[in-house]
C-alpha cells in the first residue's frame, strides 16, 4: 500500500494535523493486540476522513466495516451535534474493544454498533445518510453501493476505501482473484453511474469520493 517513499509518507504525516491522543492510544493497542493491524486507517488517512466529515457536516453517517473503530471516531469529528453514526462489522470479538474507545470519546452515545452482515443490516436502518464509508469485504462493494445509493440524501458523500488494492487494479488479473475483479468493476461502475460524480484519490490504498446528485 506504499505508493510514496517512506520519507515522503513521513513528511506528509508531519505536515498534517497531529493525531488526537485517544486515536494514538487506539492505534497502539490495535497493533499490540489485534490481528491484521494494517487494516487500521491510521494517522494520515484518519485526518483526511476527519477533514472530509468536517466539510460535509453530516447528521447521519453509515460505516460498513468498523474494525477497531479508528475511522469511526475520525468521521465523528465533523458530525452535527445531534448526529448518529451506524457502524457495521461481523467480528463479535471486536465489539467490546470498539466500545471501550467509543465511550472514551465525546460521541459514545451517538455511535450505534451493529453486529452481522451489512447486506442484511442496511435494509433495516430507517435513516437516510449524508456520509457513508465503505471499508469492508471487497467482494460485496457493488452490493453495498446499490443498497446505499437510494438511501443517500442529495449531495451526500460515499467514501470507498482500498480501491487501488495495493496496485493490483493496474496489474494483470490473476485467475480466482475475486476481490480485484470486483474492485475493477466497482471503480468502473461508480465512475460511470449518472447518479453520482466521483473522484479517486491516491491516498494510502486509494480512497474514492462519490457525491450523490
Amino acid at each position: 500500500m506504499h505508493f510514496l517513499s517512506e520519507d515522503l509518507e513521513d513528511y506528509v504525516a508531519l505536515h498534517s494535523q497531529k493525531e488526537p491522543e485517544l486515536l494514538a492510544q487506539l492505534n497502539k493497542e490495535t497493533y499490540q493486540k489485534i490481528l491484521l493491524p494494517r487494516m487500521l486507517s491510521g494517522h494520515f488517512q484518519g485526518r483526511v476522513l476527519s477533514m472530509l466529515s468536517k466539510l460535509i457536516r453530516p447528521k447521519n453517517i453509515l460505516e460498513i466495516g468498523t474494525y477497531t473503530g479508528y475511522a469511526t471516531l475520525c468521521l465523528c469529528e465533523g458530525m452535527q451535534e445531534n448526529g448518529i453514526v451506524h457502524t457495521i462489522d461481523i467480528k463479535e470479538e471486536l465489539v467490546d474493544f470498539q466500545r471501550k474507545y467509543f465511550d472514551q470519546s465525546p460521541w459514545g452515545n451517538q455511535i450505534v454498533q451493529h453486529l452481522g452482515e451489512a447486506i442484511a443490516i442496511i435494509p433495516t436502518l430507517e435513516a437516510t445518510f449524508d456520509l457513508v464509508f465503505i471499508d469492508a469485504d471487497k467482494e460485496n462493494y457493488l452490493n453495498y453501493y446499490e443498497l446505499i445509493v437510494p438511501r443517500m440524501n442529495k449531495g451526500g458523500i460515499i467514501l470507498s476505501d482500498n480501491v487501488l488494492w495495493s496496485g493490483k487494479v493496474v496489474e494483470p488479473l490473476k485467475e480466482g482473484d475475486v476481490s480485484t475483479q470486483v474492485l475493477l468493476e466497482y471503480n468502473k461502475r461508480i465512475n460511470e453511474d449518472s447518479r453520482v460524480e466521483t473522484v479517486l484519490l491516491p491516498i494510502r490504498d486509494g480512497l474514492t469520493v462519490s457525491r450523490v446528485l
